[in-house]
């Protein structure tokens, strides 16, 4: 037995001396699997440990995200002035969360309308005129001679004198009010056909695709039937609405329509600002449509809930007003609204100062409780008018400080009923009414153009691109007065942003 173990052993032995490499390959292999091993509980760890990098990451970003909400749903309902100027109320965060009914909704109060609009009695005689009897327009444009071939331009090149002349309220009056002959703003004869049958208009007008039609409620059939309801597009806007919304063609009177809106299309727009191009409709509605006797405008961002003829009839005839506008939600000094517009970038800075020294320059005070008017700037969204001479002429006269100056039509809205020397009575009704005669739609897209950045008029002469070629040319004319010694008033901006 002995003899076997001992057999048993040389036999292992040999076998281990014939082949040395098998006791190596067996530690190494089990040297090797701790290393295997260990490589991948690294890997485990780190992926692991990415996953919740990643994770954190992720949870820390919607943290900044929810916060950077929040924050902006309350600096557009804050008290404070400044918080309130970094509110963009134009943008789609601010529409998103309007839509999720997460931003408080501007205060509405009831407007002390007519119960039945078929028992409105609508006025048999036009408001008479004690001003102004006859208003004409001047149609062919004065060309500068000084050497430069200059084209026509929709405003006119109106100088100086022409400008102050205009001012000068007589019974018979010719001013400059647009439409120069080839200074653009061509309507389809079809289109003008139609509307030399509207008495009563409603007009919107989206330009630039900046807005999409929105069809209003809430409208007899009274008003239907007297009403046109006018809906001025440029091209591109025209393209836009074919593209998103049905647009139907009357094969009997021609015409485009979007439900209750008869589209008109201005071709060959007059400037490069698309603000400034849709200011033409709103401010010369009467120009445009010569045949209206009664128009209401509205910016296209609105949808109108109240039926038109209950506003005329609130509005116009309840008070025998000729134009109707709302107060500004914030502002009442022009200076203080011009302040808002350069904090919010809604024109070059140096330029509506510029503006607002020329004004201060021709005596324009700060609005004060002393003042005959409610406020010196308006919510223009919504404008009432009856087309009576003096109106028309307040029209024109305003237009031609919006076609001289910047597109911001809150800053000459003031300063020409101040030019008019109380002769233009108007209704400003409260902003709160205002805002329960629409539902308010956020734009298409934030408009922005390259005339805004500019802080400085040294950088209008680094870069002459940045001018609007054929609007705001008075703040480049060389004005008759001397502008270096005028001290615009301090603002305290106790008020929103607006």
């Amino acid at each position: 037995m002995d003899n076997d173990f001992q057999r048993s052993i040389s036999s292992r032995a040999a076998r281990r001396n014939q082949h040395p490499h098998i006791k190596d390959t067996e530690e190494g292999f089990l040297h090797g699997g701790k290393l295997s091993q260990d490589n991948n509980t690294l890997k485990i760890i780190w992926k692991k440990g990415f996953i919740r990098l990643i994770l954190t990451a992720g949870i820390i970003w919607m943290l900044l995200i929810l916060t950077v909400l929040l924050f902006h749903i309350w600096s557009c309902q804050s008290s404070l002035a400044f918080f309130a100027a970094l509110c963009n109320k134009d943008s789609k965060v601010f529409g998103m969360l309007n839509n999720m009914g997460l931003v408080t909704p501007p205060h509405r109060c009831p407007i002390p309308i007519a119960d039945d609009p078929n028992n409105i009695a609508i006025p048999k005689k036009r408001t008479p005129e004690k001003f102004v009897q006859k208003l004409s327009y001047i149609m062919e444009d004065n060309i500068p001679t000084n050497g430069s071939r200059s084209s026509p331009l929709f405003g006119g090149h109106q100088n100086w004198q022409q400008r102050e002349e205009s001012f000068k309220v007589k019974p018979i009056m010719k001013v400059h009010c647009g439409f120069m002959r080839g200074g653009g703003e061509d309507i389809a004869s079809e289109d003008i056909d139609y509307v030399k049958k509207c008495r009563f208009v409603v007009a919107t007008g989206i330009f630039d695709a900046y807005d999409t039609p929105h069809q209003p409620s809430n409208i007899s059939q009274r008003s239907k039937s007297l009403f046109c309801f006018l809906m001025v597009v440029d091209e591109v806007s025209l393209d836009f609405i074919k593209s998103n919304v049905t647009v139907t063609k009357n094969i009997d009177g021609g015409g485009q329509w979007v439900g209750i809106w008869r589209l008109i299309l201005l071709k060959h727009q007059p400037y490069d600002e698309p603000r400034r191009n849709g200011k033409v409709p709103k401010i010369l509605t009467h120009r445009l449509f010569p045949q209206a006797q009664y128009s209401i405008w509205i910016d296209g961002k609105m949808e109108l809930i109240v039926d038109p003829l209950l506003l005329l009839e609130r509005y116009l005839w309840r008070g025998k007003y000729t134009f109707a506008i709302a107060q500004h939600k914030h502002h009442r000094n022009v200076y203080e609204e011009a302040d808002s517009n350069k904090r919010r970038k809604r024109y070059a800075r140096p330029l509506i100062d510029l503006q607002m020294k020329i004004y201060r320059y021709e005596g324009m005070e700060p609005w004060s409780q002393n003042k005959n008017t409610l406020s010196d700037v308006p919510e223009g969204a919504i404008i009432i008018r009856e087309h009576t001479a003096l109106s028309n002429l307040f029209s024109c006269l305003w237009f031609n400080e919006v076609n001289l100056f910047t597109p911001r039509d809150q800053l000459s809205f003031g300063y020409a009923v101040y030019r008019l020397g109380g002769l233009f009575k108007f209704f400003m009704f409260p902003n709160c009414e205002y805002n329960s005669i629409f539902i308010l739609h956020p734009h298409n897209r934030e408009h922005s153009s390259k005339v805004e950045w500019a802080k400085s008029l040294d950088e209008f002469k680094k870069h002459p691109e940045l001018k609007e070629s054929r609007g705001g040319l008075g703040l480049w004319t060389p004005y008759p007065g001397n502008l270096d010694l005028v001290v615009l008033p301090p603002i305290a901006r106790i008020s929103k942003a607006g």
